[in-house]
């Protein structure tokens, strides 16, 4: 059973889903956990960041065992916030060590594909 976290991304960002307390977000987790939620969903672009880094306060107050930890890659964000597909070997890495950071784990434990890119032969390359 697990736990999506798109809309704690909060309002900041394309496809939010509007103002959100990140207090409340992080009740909600825990709430969650204590029901036997064992894994967690976000995305790099939940909130432009934002969503990994409330998961990341999340297991940070969180007294029991750490739940798995699932994020994605794939979806790019520029200075106005305006998303794009990306799947090169190079924004991969980025978008990973980014996305540790932000969590403040050592490991991911399911890293996706959060949308196909329409080139196939964007993933062949280095």
């Amino acid at each position: 059973m697990g736990f999506g976290s798109w809309a704690i991304g909060g309002s900041g960002w394309q496809f939010a889903w509007g103002k959100q307390n990140d207090d409340d977000s992080v009740a909600a987790i825990h709430r969650a956990l204590e029901l036997g939620v064992n894994w967690i969903d976000t995305a790099a672009v939940y909130g432009l960041g934002h969503s990994e880094e409330v998961v990341a306060r999340a297991l940070a107050g969180w007294p029991g065992p750490r739940p798995y930890v699932f994020t994605k890659c794939g979806l790019r964000w520029d200075a106005q916030g305006q998303t794009r597909r990306v799947l090169t070997a190079a924004s991969i890495r980025q978008e990973c060590e980014d996305s540790l950071r932000r969590l403040k784990v050592d490991t991911i434990d399911l890293y996706q594909i959060h949308w196909p890119v329409e080139d196939v032969h964007e993933l062949e390359g280095g």
